[in-house]
Formats: C-alpha cells, sequence, structure tokens
C-alpha cells in the first residue's frame, strides 16, 4: 500500500506573504446549518480542505443540491433535502459531523449520526450535547456506536441549557437546534469562539434570531423558517496562528494577511514574549523571528484564552527557546503525543499528565516522525522546517483535515517541502514527489 507524507529540507526561514484562508471550525458548522434553509445558501471564502469535503458530501447524501461556483464559493440548495440515512464511512472520520444532530433535529424532527470522529487526543464526551438536545424536547440514545434523537412531539421547543462545562461543539449543537425551535431558548456558560459568532452571524443573515454570540449567554428565538442568502466565512484563527509561529520559528518574516488581528491577539502576546516581533494592521500581522527566542508559559483556556488548537505549534517554538519553559493544557486530557515524535528530532521535552515541561536545544534535527493529528501535524511541519537536515512526516492526511493548501503556502515562503508517496514496491522508485 503506498503511503503519503511530505518531505522537508529545513533550515530556510520563511520569508514573504501567505494569504488565509476561511476558518474551518466556522464552516463545517454552516454546512450542516445550511440543512435548516429553505433555498440556496451562498458560502463565500469556504475552505477547500477534506473535512467540508466530506461534509459536503454528507449533505448531498440528504439531497442537497452542491455546487461550487469558484475553488472558494459554493453553493448549496436544501429546498428538497430529507431524512434518510447518511454515508457512516465519512460521518465516522470528521469530529463536526456530530452538528447534523442539532441540524437534523431542528429540520427533520430526528437524527441519526455516528459517534464524533476526527483527531484522538483524549476523550471527547457528547453530554452536554445531549442534555442540550433534551431540554429542547428530544430523546436521546446511543446504540452500537449511533446516535439516535428524535423530537417527541416532531419539533423543537425552546428551553433553558446551563452547559456544566464550556463547550464550543454543544454550544453550536445548541444553536442548531434551536433556531427553528418554537419559543426562547437560552443558553448560559456558553463558548464565545469567534465561530460561534460567524455561525450566529451567518444564520442570522438567512433569518434567524440568535443574540447575545460572542458572550457567555446566547439566545435564540425561533423562526418559522429560514431564507437563503450569501454568506463568507471568517478568516482562519488556527491556520493564521500556525503561520506565524512558523515565521518566529524559522526566524522569517512573513505577512500574514486576510486576517482579523483580535481573534490573534493571545497568540500575538504569547510570542512576544518570547522576543518574537509581531506588527499589527488593519487585515494583517507582521511577523519577525528574533535572533533569540526566550521561555515562556503557555496554558490552554477557552476563548479569549489561548486556543488549544496552537498548543502543538507553540511547543516547538518553545523548543528552540532558551530555558525552560512550560505549557499546561487546559482542555484536552492527552494532547502531547506529538512530544514523541519531537524527541526524535533532539527536543528536550517531558510529559507529565496535562503538563509539558520543555528546556530549549540550540537545533532540532531532521527524522522519520508522525502527524499524530490534525494540530500535532502541523506542527511538526514545523519543526522540520527549523530542523537541520531533511524530515519525512507520514499520516499528513490528518493536516489536511484542516490546512489548505498547505504545501504550496509554504513554497511560495520559500520552504523546501515536497508532497510524496512512498510506493511499496521493491522496483518502484523510492519517493514519487507530486507535482504542484
Amino acid at each position: 500500500m503506498e503511503r503519503y507524507g511530505y518531505v522537508i529540507n529545513g533550515g530556510t526561514p520563511l520569508k514573504g506573504e501567505v494569504v488565509i484562508s476561511g476558518a474551518k471550525n466556522a464552516a463545517v458548522a454552516m454546512i450542516p446549518a445550511a440543512l435548516l434553509v429553505d433555498g440556496v445558501c451562498r458560502i463565500e471564502n469556504m475552505p477547500h480542505i477534506s473535512d467540508t469535503d466530506m461534509l459536503l458530501t454528507i449533505v448531498s447524501e440528504l439531497g442537497a443540491k452542491v455546487r461550487f461556483v469558484n475553488r472558494s464559493t459554493v453553493d448549496i440548495d436544501c429546498t428538497h433535502v430529507s431524512f434518510r440515512d447518511t454515508p457512516f464511512d465519512l460521518m465516522r472520520k470528521i469530529r463536526a459531523s456530530y452538528y447534523l444532530i442539532g441540524a437534523m433535529l431542528g429540520r427533520f424532527g430526528v437524527s441519526k449520526t455516528t459517534m464524533p470522529g476526527g483527531c484522538n487526543f483524549g476523550e471527547r464526551p457528547i453530554d452536554q450535547h445531549i442534555k442540550g438536545m433534551e431540554a429542547l424536547g428530544a430523546d436521546v440514545s446511543i446504540q452500537h456506536g449511533f446516535v439516535y434523537a428524535s423530537a417527541r412531539d416532531g419539533k423543537m421547543h425552546g428551553s433553558k441549557v446551563y452547559l456544566d462545562k464550556v463547550s464550543v461543539g454543544a454550544t453550536i449543537n445548541i444553536i442548531l437546534a434551536a433556531v427553528l425551535a418554537s419559543g426562547r431558548t437560552i443558553i448560559e456558560n456558553a463558548a464565545r469562539e469567534p465561530h460561534i459568532v460567524d455561525l450566529a452571524n451567518f444564520l442570522n443573515s438567512m433569518g434567524a434570531d440568535v443574540r447575545g454570540a460572542g458572550t457567555d449567554t446566547i439566545k435564540i428565538y425561533g423562526v418559522e423558517k429560514l431564507h437563503g442568502g450569501t454568506y463568507a466565512v471568517i478568516p482562519d484563527q488556527i491556520e493564521a496562528g500556525t503561520y506565524m509561529v512558523a515565521a518566529a520559528a524559522t526566524g522569517g518574516e512573513v505577512l500574514i494577511k486576510n486576517v482579523i488581528p483580535k481573534h490573534l491577539e493571545c497568540i500575538s502576546d504569547k510570542l512576544r514574549e518570547t522576543g518574537t516581533i509581531v506588527q499589527k494592521y488593519e487585515d494583517a500581522v507582521l511577523v519577525k523571528g528574533a535572533s533569540n527566542l526566550h521561555k515562556t508559559n503557555v496554558k490552554t483556556m477557552p476563548y479569549p484564552g489561548f486556543p488549544t488548537d496552537m498548543q502543538p505549534q507553540m511547543a516547538v517554538l518553545l523548543t528552540m527557546a532558551s530555558g525552560t519553559s512550560v505549557i499546561t493544557e487546559g482542555i484536552y486530557d492527552n494532547r502531547f503525543k506529538y512530544a514523541q515524535e519531537l524527541l526524535k528530532m533532539g527536543a528536550d521535552i517531558h510529559v507529565e499528565g496535562k503538563v509539558c515541561i520543555i528546556s530549549g536545544v540550540k537545533t532540532l534535527t531532521g527524522a522519520p516522525v508522525m502527524a499524530c493529528d490534525l494540530r500535532a501535524g502541523a506542527a511538526m511541519v514545523i519543526a522540520g522546517l527549523c530542523a537541520e537536515g531533511e524530515t519525512v512526516i507520514e499520516d499528513v492526511h490528518y493536516i489536511e483535515r484542516g490546512y489548505e493548501d498547505f504545501v504550496g503556502k509554504l513554497k511560495r515562503l520559500g520552504a523546501d517541502i515536497s508532497a510524496v508517496w512512498f510506493p511499496d514496491r521493491d522496483d518502484a522508485p523510492a519517493r514519487i514527489t507530486i507535482a504542484g
């Protein structure tokens, strides 16, 4: 079986400009949300990644007409959708498939989904999702790996939901279930991430009445129906942060365009603590790497705190910072699997439960490594860009779940990186480089 991966020759500072794509975490909520719309949704700035491709396939299986206007603009017409079994082989591969619980309950009064897939970095229970659906009048059960839900009288009803733990996924799912419900729904202790605000703005542009997104109390007033419209996805905070860290780690200078600087403040502030220069513009940030990186401590928290999705990338930067840095993971139980890969590259990194202790080294060295998950995979790319010699990264399908044209964008910044096949045949070339 052929294996697909990246080959990187490190040591070149990144220089130039990069344009950030639409936010993955917003887009994967909007596609299920389109099921609630009686008409055509045109979504602009849609990231061209495997997660969005899979979700578009799933809604197509439910009867939606999906048409790409161009690479980043898609029309989704859900006028004639109906409840039916979805392609569960795809749903098992993507975490955001659980948004179909709320969207299908809102549209059909019934749903059947798999347990969430995607990256594996600890338990991600959906108890808060279930709590919200039950509060809005659904019966929910989990049987043989499937989540079954049905509205008790065929329609969801507004209610008050207090989330025991801040949960982005549960907040989004409850919003989706409540938009067409009768009456008012209040979500307390709601997550505040930018993509939740973006989803609310998307729904409101289609006729919904969602108020308070971006605060810890969200109110949804149910409406009879949603109409079609056009909406553009916000820029991706985590993609932007990844290039910011890559520029800093390689000692480069990169102008990162099409961003919302306010969404990047927690990342910018932490980079400045390492000595990195970060200059903010209206819709761009300029990052200049420092000749000597300083240690710092990081604790991941819900927005507006430091995002857990930037934790692995920041760890790579700190492997080359003077002194000892400490990273505390405040969201997930097991998000340090990549530490074993960094050890192969000469990092001095030690994990104790939810704490990672990093002592800076002078250089990393290239090695064969694995992408353990989406963001850990991006971190290994950054490590390869900084390392002396060649780094080979496998399991890069995780990376392509969330980064559009990652190899192409890095090449345009001067990186020596190629996507390659590694054939498992004695008579085949050792590597086959993929064009582009």
